[in-house]
């Protein structure tokens, strides 16, 4: 079959981010259909893997087996508000002239922004194409209980294009137990909708490996890494918070490193800065090719978000599946299914929210008992290889794919 796939942010592995629709189109290819990919621009080429001039607004080309249509679209969680949802709104607008005209048998699409099932909708109206649909966030729900969106109108205009979607969709998929109930909750049947969790690229991130850290990081350090955005709904201040603990604890062997970059790294670097806290690396992004070293150097993956009672049970971090992936334990500091995994299975630290005492509490045992932390480890890839694993999760998403066009 062939699929017409819509992500605004996909990315290779050459590039910087998540890379679940990128190794979704392999299985898909591997199992011998056709996927045409629409995104949006990259930082730079290796995030798309296109290269070339943009004509007309887009550029296109193969990139390991899928054709990519990159549209002209930059965007970065550094824009406002308002430059985001134009970009959003621009991508979508432009995916419908694409799902309009395009030869296929199935239009994927996979938030976020909510706005990436506006083809598919278009698709399945117009062109009665089937339409599957995959929910990586729950909008508006998570936007309206960070704050980030007050104004009724646009809530109202998001909860129908959110029911519009869900509606419109043949088939569902949810990346984490609150946001299938999500689905759900707003009147679609359970056999439209099934739960598949970002995944462990195992092969990927154990292969080829050629460890490294950065030069502020000693040998005998304990070396705690957060990788993803630094915006509102990552909650950073706790990391802070927690290596202001340390430093009046004077622990100076506990190193905390922060890849990436946001609308907030800018305040976090000045509340850093401002407050001495030295023991605090800020780092660029690094493609996940490169960041499997540095989570081989690395002693535990910190998995953070703001205390949102939405993201408890309504969220899949890609940064959770590639720490345990590479056997590093995890250290999380909200409830939900995350925290359950990790008590559960053993593999790392379940932290309350809000609590920088019990954050460096963790991190002091962690640095303290070397053999407990791998101990932990063990646990986390053994977790890896047994529930999410990237194989056997993408058999699951094929077959759901086909029984859709079937």
């Amino acid at each position: 079959m062939k699929v017409l796939y819509f992500h605004q942010y996909f990315k290779t592995p050459r590039g910087a981010g998540g890379t679940r629709s990128y190794e979704m189109a392999q299985r898909l290819i591997l199992a011998g259909h056709e996927v045409t990919m629409v995104c949006g621009s990259g930082s730079h080429s290796a995030d798309t893997g296109v290269t070339g001039d943009f004509i007309h607004g887009r550029r296109e080309g193969v990139v390991d087996g899928i054709y990519v249509i990159e549209l002209e679209l930059p965007y970065s969680n550094r824009h406002s508000f308002l430059r985001r949802t134009a970009t959003f709104l621009r991508f979508a607008l432009k995916s419908v002239w694409i799902a309009l005209r395009r030869d296929y048998d199935v239009v994927f699409a996979t938030t976020t922004p909510l706005t990436a099932g506006i083809p598919g909708i278009f698709a399945k109206w117009l062109r009665r194409k089937p339409f599957v649909f995959e929910v990586r966030d729950l909008w508006p729900e998570l936007p309206k209980a960070m704050g980030v969106i007050t104004n009724p109108l646009v809530l109202w205009a998001m909860g129908l294009l959110e029911w519009i979607s869900y509606r419109s969709a043949d088939r569902l998929i949810g990346l984490s137990p609150g946001i299938v109930d999500g689905i759900a909750a707003r009147g679609i049947p359970h056999y439209r909708i099934t739960l598949i969790p970002n995944g462990c690229d195992i092969e990927f991130l154990q292969n080829n490996v050629d460890p490294w850290s950065p030069d502020e990081v000693a040998p005998d350090d304990l070396l705690a890494v957060f990788t993803g955005a630094h915006g509102l709904a990552n909650g950073l201040d706790a990391v802070l918070d927690a290596a202001a603990e340390l430093k009046r604890r004077n622990r100076t062997d506990i190193k905390l490193l922060l890849i990436g970059d946001g609308m907030k790294k800018p305040d976090l670097q000045q509340r850093a800065a401002q407050e001495g806290l030295d023991k605090v690396i800020f780092h660029d992004p690094v493609p996940k090719q490169h960041l499997k070293g540095l989570l081989a150097s690395a002693d535990i993956g910190m998995q953070i978000l703001a205390n949102v009672p939405a993201f408890y049970y309504g969220t899949s971090p890609n940064k959770f599946f590639d720490y345990i992936a590479t056997g590093l334990p995890v250290l999380n500091n909200y409830p939900g299914w995350l925290a359950g995994l990790i008590q559960d299975n053993d593999c790392g630290f379940a932290m309350p929210p809000d609590d920088p005492a019990a954050f460096a509490d963790a991190l002091e045992a962690a640095a303290d008992n070397r053999g407990r932390l791998q101990e932990m480890g063990v646990n986390a890839s053994a977790l890896a290889k047994r529930e999410f694993d990237r194989d056997l999760l993408g058999e699951r998403f094929v077959e759901w794919l086909e029984t859709a066009v079937g």
